[in-house]
């Protein structure tokens, strides 16, 4: 997702964007040498940034994310993650992967500033200075470990400019959004098919 917005704020419409994960049973995950898998999915070689491995779960019934990005009126952003399959563990949950259950840690241009329990956050101004920022949600089971399909973390990135407003411009704020699985939403919430899509849609499991 792509937004622009002059630093007086422009009303605008936000895209949701999801690509994503979820568990499978033991049977399923077992791997053909014979080794019992972890409790939900296998533990790969791949790792995050921070040295988190991947949990490789079946993409059907999988962990999916969306991001939405909305300019305030204090020159800050509220961020909110569109979920579907997966639930937010309270503080204090036990460090055990369950399926469709964790966390989102929230980056800026790759740098971690959040991990959330709810939905929604509020990005202040100061951390997207004028320019062009990657905004990325990835989900998380309770141990640690990234929820992964086919390889890839399941997460989702929007892109927000903030630029000056020229004398007399009017602000604009333009949306177009790409997941990280290649699937391309355009204004208006069209997926990659072209059909009619809709945030509110995507419940949170």
């Amino acid at each position: 997702m792509s937004w622009t917005r002059s630093l007086i704020i422009a009303p605008a419409v936000c895209v949701a964007l999801l690509a994503g994960s979820a568990g499978c049973d033991s049977r399923a995950a077992r791997r053909q040498d014979g080794v019992s898998p972890t409790p939900v999915g296998r533990l790969l070689d791949e790792r995050d940034e921070e040295g988190r491995p991947y949990r490789e779960v079946d993409e059907k019934d999988a962990p999916q994310v969306g991001v939405e990005v909305v300019p305030d009126s204090d020159g800050g952003w509220d961020v909110r993650l569109r979920v579907r399959n997966f639930r937010f563990s309270p503080d204090g949950a036990g460090r055990r992967a369950v399926p469709g259950r964790g966390l989102a840690h929230l980056e800026v241009n790759g740098h971690r500033v959040a991990l959330l329990r709810t939905p929604e956050y509020h990005l202040s101004g100061r951390l997207v200075p004028r320019g062009t920022h990657h905004v990325t949600a990835r989900l998380y089971a309770d141990d640690g470990s990234v929820w992964a399909v086919d390889g890839e973390p399941v997460e989702s990135t929007a892109d927000i400019t903030v630029s000056e407003r020229e004398p007399g411009a009017e602000p604009s704020a333009i949306a177009t959004a790409t997941a990280t699985s290649g699937q391309v939403y355009e204004t208006g919430d069209r997926d990659s098919t072209g059909t009619r899509g809709s945030p509110d849609g995507v419940e949170q499991a």
